[in-house]
């Protein structure tokens, strides 16, 4: 059994109700639909700790590339094979990259603000809310780069167009859920809308999942970034 449940490893149980559950790490009670088999619950909180280190390394990065910053940071010690930490993951990746390639960006800030919105993205959101948190991180992305606000015009437009762009390539492919999979097609799809929309080119290449052995539902060969697919 490859990694589930940071406690005991097995598999997560996903409930049709909130009930009240107990983090088995840090004890905060709160409601839920998550937890695994054993029972363990472990708060969103308790599962992104760690992330302090995204500041640190983006702003000594010099890479253009957002999909290798993003396996770097996915690389981390801090980061799962699943789990929230990849709503700011995505962001990150996009707006250092974006930086690097000569994209006007105040890094310090949009950093520190894609950390605090990614963190309000619960788990669980792209089965329970219809919306991938990573795709949502490529909206937030473009919606930092924008200054968009609820009352903003074509920077709204634009900060909605990103993240719908990034979920119907991540609807496209199909479940079960694989956040590094669902973070690959929404960093891809805001690197094209960025070069269409901003003029900034960042350099992207092609994406083969060396993380499928740690997914106990990978898609195998119907994943587009699998090693196995014959068109790889």
């Amino acid at each position: 059994m490859n990694e589930e449940c940071l406690i005991c490893k097995e598999p997560l149980e996903y409930l049709e109700k909130d009930i009240l559950m107990e983090c088995a790490l840090c004890h905060k009670k709160e409601n839920s639909k998550t937890h695994c088999r054993q029972g363990h619950y472990i708060c969103n909180a308790c599962h992104t700790g760690g992330m302090e280190a995204i500041m640190d390394f983006c702003l000594k990065e010099e890479s253009k590339n957002p999909i290798e910053l993003l396996e770097r940071l996915m690389d981390m010690p801090f980061c799962h094979m699943h789990g929230p930490e990849h709503h700011v993951l995505v962001g990150a990746a996009l707006l250092t990259a974006y930086h690097n390639a000569g994209g006007r960006v105040d890094l310090p800030s949009a950093l520190t603000e894609i950390v605090k919105r990614g963190k309000e993205v619960p788990g669980g959101a792209c089965g329970f809310w219809g919306a991938c948190g990573a795709g949502i991180s490529s909206g937030m992305f473009v919606s930092i780069l924008t200054k968009a606000t609820p009352l903003a015009g074509e920077a709204w437009g634009l900060a909605n167009q990103m993240p719908s762009q990034a979920l119907e390539s991540i609807g496209a492919v199909g479940g079960p859920r694989c956040c590094k999979r669902d973070s690959f097609l929404s960093v891809l799809a805001a690197a094209a809308f960025a070069r269409e929309h901003f003029g900034v080119q960042m350099e992207t290449g092609k994406v083969s999942c060396r993380y499928s052995g740690r997914n106990n539902q990978c898609l195998g060969a119907r994943c587009p970034f699998s090693p196995k697919r014959k068109d790889a």
